[in-house]
């Protein structure tokens, strides 16, 4: 059985291990692997290891950090094709899904690369008599993130790279369900020239959150997970002073307007409902036609595409949809599909009692879609991150906004339409942190900075983009005058400068 361990100053290792949990093949139900879980003595290691290197790091330029991350982009791109086969395995995705899961992590590292000027202050000459002001960016210390399941890859990196380009050592707290792909970066960074001791990997359940919480050598934690975890970490770790960005869940509405291109809206709510099985902090979950013609329409296009989803292993190069992440997670879908039928929803098609032959034990659960339901519904006001996409009506394009903006989660949304002042008024007044036009995913890309409002984010600053920078840094400012610029006698009063 192969054993995954933790990736504590430069090297692969059990550690003192609390014990060990199954990493299972998603798609057979199999056991595939165990990964090791970090003992409070491994985080400590992991952290006397950070805190060793981290110093001499910081003070390397950063024109000589930016070129490790020039090399990490590089052998990861070269590994492509393994990382995305070993993502694939655990978490249960397509090759080419996975695939897209590192492509969007190392357009982040891309940026990164970036540091000298991402890293630069301010400069003011002659902010007073003979006194110039200048500011500059330094690292916080010792970070960590704590990242999900369901991209492996891509969010280990926003977090990893703004921080360790920053300056900053970094501990990544993976997912225990799909532990290897962390772990295989990290190895690469090495490779790449990254310093032993500046990025660290523990597994661990809440017992190693909880560690990584508490400890005085942490400064600044990035978390994303579900929203009621999101909101104990961020009140934990803010309580002790730690500079905080914890990302929660989401329920992401896409309003399709009378006037758009039917076609094309139902082929855009296939791929975003249903991609990845629907494992997406930024799936579309609620189709919300405006009229009843819209949403006969829209129905009518989506019910054949959905019936045509190929649904099935990774390995296998035809499918289009894999299974979910674990049988608790299916069985949790499927008890979410039964409360919509319960409950009054339109049920259209019914991925419950999906089998597929040779893979009965697998975790797949067939793409489904519900007409008519109702903001008073669980399969509503639940994320469900399954493939599961419910069709809710409104009369009116005021109706359907408003749907938008009174759900408590604030993650992304989009609009399909061709009239620019609807789309215009929807993007200014909606009280959601991404929006697409006519874009059913709007990830921003590595430039810009991600992050959800309302009760999917909390904390003042976003991922990737300048933010990330600004959040794994401090500024310091600094004020100086040179002696030919020094009155004589004492200065009492406040100094102005004038």
């Amino acid at each position: 059985m192969r054993r995954i361990g933790h990736f504590i100053d430069g090297v692969e290792t059990e550690g003192v291990a609390a014990g060990f949990q199954d990493v299972f093949n998603p798609a057979t139900g199999e056991v595939q692997a165990q990964v090791a879980l970090a003992s409070a003595a491994d985080l400590e290691a992991a952290v006397a290891s950070a805190a060793a290197a981290q110093p001499k790091w910081a003070a390397t330029n950063p024109q000589r950090r930016a070129r490790v991350f020039f090399n990490f982009v590089g052998l990861i791109n070269q590994q492509m094709d393994e990382l995305a086969a070993l993502l694939s395995s655990e978490h249960g995705k397509t090759v080419e899904d996975a695939k897209g899961d590192i492509q969007r992590g190392l357009e982040v590292a891309e940026f990164v690369a970036g540091a000298p000027h991402l890293m630069k202050g301010e400069f003011t000459d002659g902010a007073g008599p003979g006194i110039d002001m200048y500011s500059m960016r330094q690292p916080v210390g010792i970070g960590a993130g704590i990242t999900p399941f369901n991209f492996p890859a891509m969010i280990p990196l926003w977090m990893l790279s703004p921080a360790i380009a920053a300056g900053n050592a970094f501990i990544l707290k993976p997912s225990e369900r799909d532990p290897s792909v962390p772990v295989r970066l990290a190895q690469l960074a090495i490779e790449a020239g990254l310093p032993k001791g500046i990025l660290n990997v523990v597994h661990g359940g809440k017992e190693v959150v909880d560690g990584i919480l508490d400890h005085e050598k942490i400064e600044a934690i990035s978390f994303v997970g579900s929203t009621p975890i999101a909101r104990y970490v961020y009140g934990t770790a803010a309580a002790q002073g730690k500079r905080v960005q914890a990302f929660g869940g989401a329920k992401n509405h896409m309003v399709i307007m009378p006037d758009a291109d039917m076609e094309k809206a139902a082929d855009a709510l296939i791929g975003a409902g249903y991609g990845s099985a629907g494992e997406r902090c930024m799936a579309i979950s609620v189709a919300v036609p405006v009229g009843a013609e819209t949403a006969d329409r829209i129905v009518a296009a989506l019910k054949p595409r959905v019936e045509k989803l190929k649904v099935g292993p990774a390995s296998d190069k035809a499918s289009e949809m894999g299974p979910v992440i674990t049988k608790a997670s299916q069985e949790r879908i499927r008890n979410l599909i039964s409360s919509g039928v319960s409950q009054g929803a339109d049920l259209v098609l019914d991925g419950r009692d999906f089998s597929l032959q040779g893979y009965e034990n697998g975790y797949f659960v067939g793409p489904t879609l519900f007409d008519r339901v109702t903001p008073d519904m669980d399969i509503y006001k639940e994320e469900i991150f399954g493939p599961v996409l419910s069709v809710v009506r409104s009369k009116t394009y005021d109706e359907a906004l408003q749907l938008v903006m009174d759900n408590p989660y604030g993650n992304g949304t989009a609009i399909f339409t061709r009239d620019g002042d609807a789309a215009r008024d929807f993007a200014a007044r909606v009280n959601v942190g991404m929006v697409g036009v006519n874009v059913p995913v709007p990830v921003p890309l590595a430039y810009h900075s991600f992050g959800g409002w309302k009760a999917s984010a909390f904390g003042d600053l976003n991922q990737h983009g300048m933010d990330s920078i600004k959040f794994w840094t401090r500024t310091k400012t600094v004020t100086a005058r040179w002696p030919s610029g020094i009155k004589d006698g004492a200065e009492l009063q406040m100094p102005t400068m004038a």
